[in-house]
This record gives structure tokens, C-alpha cells and sequence, in this order.
């Protein structure tokens, strides 16, 4: 009989054939660790309790809500065609122009940005990696600003000002340990306790 490797695991329901299925080895949580801080992690645990699936389904989510976003455009669409617009073109593009593309430039970025998200996850790119949390902070903030953006009455340098700080929240709150997240929330939401 042949030598198997003492770490290999063997599926008994897994027969094929007469042969019984046998997996490699579980990785090496040093070796994990290492490959975290070579793609840009910033160290085991960072953004501690996010499965690689669960951010999948995530992006997946978000890349959905973007392109809707993009293809139903708030306002609707004119329905006949006159001297100053057609039939078929954006309500939006044609009384709120700058609103318009920074809407779609919005709608855009938060697309790619959720496509970048799930093509890293589906790379074994690690959850913690800058990469994966970049992106997510992006693609989650634009669905903010696609919705602040579609309200014509706040002038839109204000909304691009919230889009800015709710970026920068979301990158600082994502990028925190997790006992510095948890002390945080604990404060902010609950007072502090001492």
C-alpha cells in the first residue's frame, strides 16, 4: 500500500472508481499569514468575522444595485419629442446635467468597483487584503452618493462632500483592529463605560 502523506484527508463517500478521494494538506496559517502581508493585507484578524463567500455575495449585490442604477435613471425617461429632447432620453440628463454624470460616473465606478471586489474574491485574493476592502469602501459609498445625487434639491458639491466623508468613514472603520472597531462603536453608540 502506498505512503500517504499524514495530513491528507480521505473522503470515504468520495469513491470513485474503487479509489478513495484523497485532498492535500490544510494550509499553513504562517504561510496565510505571509501571503496576506505580501498582497497588501494589513495583518491576520484585520477585518476579523468577513468570509470570502459572504463578501461575494456582497459584491454580487452591490454590482446588481449598480447597474439598475444605471439603466433606470431617476426621473424616467421623456415619452414624446419635442424641440429641446427626444423620446427615450433622460428626464435627468436634460434639466439636471452636471446631477446627470456625476449620477452615472457614480453609477460607474460603484459597477467596477463591485467587479474588482468580486473577481479578487474569486482569486482567493485574501479578505483582508487592500485590495478587496479598497474596493468594497468604494463601491459601497457610491450607492450613497447615486442616492444623494438623484435628490435635486442639496447642491451637488454638498453631495460630493458626503460622498468624501462617508468614504473616508467606511475605509477608516474597515481598516481598524477589531478591539479598536468594537471600543469605538461602544463609545459612540452606548456612551463610554470605563
Amino acid at each position: 500500500m502506498a505512503q500517504q502523506h499524514p495530513c491528507a484527508h480521505r473522503d470515504p463517500g468520495g469513491v470513485e472508481m474503487g479509489v478513495p478521494a484523497v485532498y492535500p494538506p490544510l494550509p499553513n496559517p504562517n504561510e496565510q499569514a505571509m501571503d496576506q502581508e505580501r498582497l497588501g493585507g494589513g495583518g491576520p484578524n484585520h477585518w476579523v468575522g468577513n468570509d470570502a463567500n459572504t463578501l461575494l455575495v456582497v459584491a454580487t449585490l452591490i454590482t446588481t444595485l449598480t447597474y439598475q442604477l444605471g439603466t433606470n435613471i431617476p426621473g424616467g425617461y421623456w415619452q414624446d419629442t419635442k424641440d429641446d429632447h427626444r423620446a427615450g432620453d433622460p428626464i435627468m440628463r436634460d434639466l439636471h446635467r452636471p446631477r446627470y454624470w456625476v449620477f452615472m460616473g457614480a453609477s460607474w465606478m460603484g459597477f467596477a468597483s463591485s467587479m474588482v471586489m468580486t473577481l479578487s474574491l474569486l482569486v482567493r485574493m485574501p479578505v483582508d487584503s487592500r485590495n478587496v476592502r479598497w474596493s468594497f469602501a468604494v463601491a459601497y459609498s457610491t450607492l450613497v452618493l447615486t442616492f444623494i445625487v438623484s435628490q435635486p434639491r442639496t447642491h451637488l458639491s454638498l453631495d460630493i462632500l458626503v460622498w468624501v466623508a462617508v468614504l473616508a468613514f467606511l475605509w477608516f472603520t474597515i481598516s481598524l483592529r477589531p478591539e479598536r472597531r468594537a471600543k469605538i462603536a461602544q463609545a459612540i453608540c452606548c456612551g463610554h463605560n470605563s
